[in-house]
């Protein structure tokens, strides 16, 4: 399996995971144009994605998921309610390429298996998702302002999680938004910050040699380097090993991450 962010962050987010058979994007949050120049850079053709993948309705997830599934005839994948809360922002759907989802409730796309489970986010019905080849497992969990064992039980034994590092606490605090936003942020259907990140991985690392992404960073309030490092610090701290028992990358809000086989 392959993975690659595309962009993360506020102003647009789109996943590819990937397999020799199979092609997925996890939300298509920005203009068709520039989705299709970052896939060319990265040597992914669009006529080869099999699906769309929607975790929640926010226009940062789905601003191109309309033109793309047009353009390319790609069916979109999303609950009844996301569908429904979505449909003035994508636009006309072929109604072949309307398809629906339901938490746990598992989906086979060729030899792709996805499984939607309930976070927590301003959003009518937001997913996260574990997508799986059978052998390798992919989590992605982003937006969502708290964790929960119910979330914890999904994700236990990825190979690959793409976790939500939004924002540092005391700059989210102490920045221009105002504080109704700062509340939001904050609260439990808002999203994560550094140093939950880093303590939700203390709970679900459990095979060793694990990769995470750090996702959906905040432009005013974080910045890579800041993520990275305070996630880093707080393993350190508990006896993780960096580059043995877990591997650390980034995401970014204006180009692709690096690509990860696993």
């Amino acid at each position: 399996m392959k993975f690659c962010s595309l962009f993360s962050g506020s102003s647009g987010n789109c996943n590819y995971i990937g397999t020799d058979n199979a092609g997925l994007l996890v939300d298509v949050g920005l203009s068709g144009v520039r989705i299709q120049n970052e896939m060319k850079k990265i040597n992914i053709n669009p006529i080869d994605i099999d699906g769309i993948i929607v975790t929640h309705e926010h226009i940062d997830h789905v601003q191109g998921v309309g033109v793309f599934s047009r353009r390319f005839d790609i069916p979109v994948y999303a609950s009844v309610k996301t569908w429904e809360a979505m449909a003035c922002k994508v636009g006309k759907i072929k109604e072949d390429n309307i398809r629906f989802l339901e938490a746990d409730k598992e989906l086979l796309i060729k030899d792709l298996v996805i499984t939607p489970f309930n976070i927590s986010h301003d959003a009518v019905e937001p997913f996260g998702f574990n997508i799986s080849n059978g052998v390798k497992k992919i989590s992605l969990l982003t937006d969502t302002g708290c964790t929960n064992d119910y979330i914890r039980n999904k994700i236990f034994g990825f190979d690959l999680l793409l976790l939500e590092s939004n924002h540092d606490e005391e700059l989210l605090k102490v920045g221009s938004y105002p504080w109704v936003l700062k509340k939001r942020i904050m609260s439990e259907i808002g999203h994560l910050s550094n140093e939950t990140a880093a303590y939700f991985l203390l709970d679900v690392l459990s095979k060793g040699g694990e990769h995470v992404f750090l996702g959906h960073l905040s432009k005013e309030n974080n910045f890579p380097e800041l993520a990275q490092k305070t996630v880093e610090n707080i393993l350190l701290s508990n006896n993780i090993k960096i580059g043995r028992d877990v591997m650390i990358n980034m995401t970014f809000r204006d180009k692709s991450s690096m690509i990860q086989e696993i």
